[in-house]
């Protein structure tokens, strides 16, 4: 095994975007790609190395920039900053996500009919809001993701198998909410999980999270168990 990683730009419209994707070049022939939604923060190590787990297991790891290249949060209110025009406008987050997905669908090593997208807190919420679009991929997984829908989507079928890892003490993420997002999944005819983990905070897959006070909170069973749901799912679904 060789885990070969770089970077590639793309654009959505006239804006720069700069992906982070790995693969394991001992490997012959095309894969299914994966695409990887950062958090508030951008696309920053903690997506770099999922991209590169994601290689070990056999697929391409395709990091997506939302927010530009090189154009990084240092701090919650950075972050906040730069998440909240995509929260706004949801349209223009759906016009990004479709950016990504064209351009990982045009990687040498991919194969363009197995795509599956994941995503961390406000990448969970991107992935979702792919599926909700309605576009023909296999799948897609939130970790500890926001679930509030976009607005735009009412009576769109959703094509993409959904599993939502979900922290069932997480203050962003209310329980009314997420009983109204198995409603609206329900209704959109998508093949659809849950996993609620007990005792559990926002931002539990990241080992940094650390301030209970906010709501983001590491726990390692969380990371641990979520992670091979992940790759159960991964593994059905390009079946």
């Amino acid at each position: 095994m060789a885990i070969v990683s770089n970077t590639v730009v793309y654009l959505d419209g006239d804006v720069v975007l700069e992906a982070f994707f790995a693969f394991d070049d001992a490997l012959t022939g095309r894969r299914p790609g994966v695409l990887i939604n950062h958090t508030w923060a951008g696309r920053d190590g903690f997506v770099a190395e999922k991209a590169k787990k994601l290689a070990a297991l056999g697929y391409v790891g395709f990091a997506v920039d939302m927010y530009g290249k090189g154009v990084l949060g240092t701090n919650p209110e950075e972050n906040m900053k730069l998440m909240q025009p995509f929260m706004a406008d949801r349209v223009m987050l759906q016009q990004r996500m479709k950016a990504a997905l064209a351009a990982v669908k045009l990687m040498p090593w991919v194969d363009d009919s197995k795509i599956a997208a994941i995503g961390f807190c406000f990448g969970g919420l991107c992935s979702l809001d792919l599926a909700r679009t309605g576009v023909d991929i296999k799948g897609v997984v939130s970790f500890h993701g926001l679930l509030v829908p976009p607005g735009n989507t009412q009576g769109v079928a959703i094509k993409a198998k959904i599993l939502a890892l979900c922290g069932r003490d997480d203050p962003l993420v209310p329980s009314e909410q997420v009983l109204a997002f198995e409603q609206e999944m329900t209704e959109a005819g998508a093949d659809w999980q849950l996993h609620n983990y007990g005792n559990t905070m926002h931002g539990f897959t990241n080992p940094l999270a650390n301030d209970p006070v906010f709501g983001t909170v590491y726990q390692p069973d969380a990371d641990r168990r979520s992670w091979i749901a992940m790759q159960n799912f991964l593994a059905e679904i390009f079946a």
